[in-house]
């Protein structure tokens, strides 16, 4: 019988209080291992550590904002001396703000920016270092298929997730040689709140409604969250790099890769579809400092 590889092991969950972090949490535990949920949202954290443990699982919630690497160091620390190693990291806290550049201010690329790439590159300067000197760990970063495509409409989110991408090949080369693996998650639609926003996210649009966007993502066909985890973490266990669920995204990877001027006119009608049901909905974009 194969061993289970995250048996016994400790992952450290950015974003772990909800939607893919917390469905990796759930999977993680149900397979013999230890979670720490690391995220903004503490109240929600707690909830789901208690949750897991009531089911007899090992997982503790601590309050982190990946936007100050003094945190991410502290938080390293105190589990690698709690537990006595950190096996996994998973850099998943994310944000996204909806909406075309034309209409963008300073705070949608700053917002974005400061979680989704500052703060990979955070957990990789809190971790990674532990990592080495125990001679093993997987990092696995968490990135979008806007990391992989020109996915408009999403500007600063396709920045930082290209980005994601980018520093994750990097690492990986150079992590071979210490023996830590890394893998980078590029989920197409997947259901959980980013896709109206999320929590500390947004969409700089009047006159939209939460079950409209809901609507528009539906030729998409998200993934069930819990799904996405169990076939990610097979992926994970199988030391896979690029990590596209679900699988017929690959797709549209594929397309981009073969002709990178086929993939800008499938996404240019992706988002002239886009802005027809904007159109139809009445809605606006617009920016204002309540959003």
């Amino acid at each position: 019988m194969t061993r289970n590889p995250f048996a016994s092991k400790v992952a450290l969950i950015t974003g772990g209080a909800s939607g893919i972090g917390a469905a990796i949490a759930r999977e993680i535990v149900r397979q013999g291992g230890e979670v720490v949920l690391a995220d903004r949202q503490l109240d929600l954290a707690e909830a789901l550590a208690s949750e897991l443990r009531a089911k007899g699982g090992r997982a503790t919630a601590a309050e982190l904002d990946v936007r100050s690497l003094t945190a991410f160091e502290k938080l390293a620390k105190e589990t690698a001396s709690r537990t006595g190693r950190i096996d996994y990291l998973f850099n998943n806290a994310g944000i996204g703000v909806g909406g075309e550049m034309d209409n963008y201010r300073p705070r949608d690329w700053d917002d974005v920016i400061d979680v989704n790439l500052r703060g990979v590159a955070y957990g990789v300067q809190a971790v990674y270092p532990l990592m080495i000197a125990q001679k093993s760990g997987h990092i696995v970063n968490t990135a979008s298929m806007a990391g992989l495509v020109a996915a408009a409409g999403e500007g600063s989110y396709t920045a930082t997730k290209h980005a994601v991408v980018g520093l994750s090949k990097a690492l990986r080369i150079e992590g071979a040689r210490h023996g830590v693996r890394v893998s980078v998650l590029c989920p197409g639609a997947i259901r959980t709140p980013i896709l109206s926003g999320g929590k500390f996210g947004r969409m700089n649009f009047v006159g939209l409604t939460e079950a409209q966007i809901l609507g528009m993502w539906a030729d998409a066909r998200p993934m069930d969250v819990d799904e996405f985890a169990h076939k990610a973490l097979k992926a994970i266990a199988k030391g896979e790099f690029i990590i596209v669920l679900p699988r017929w995204w690959k797709a549209l990877w594929y397309a981009e890769r073969l002709s990178p001027h086929l993939g800008l006119a499938i996404w240019g009608r992706i988002l002239g579809r886009m802005r027809k049901q904007l159109e139809k909905f009445g809605a606006r974009q617009e920016w204002s400092d309540e959003n």
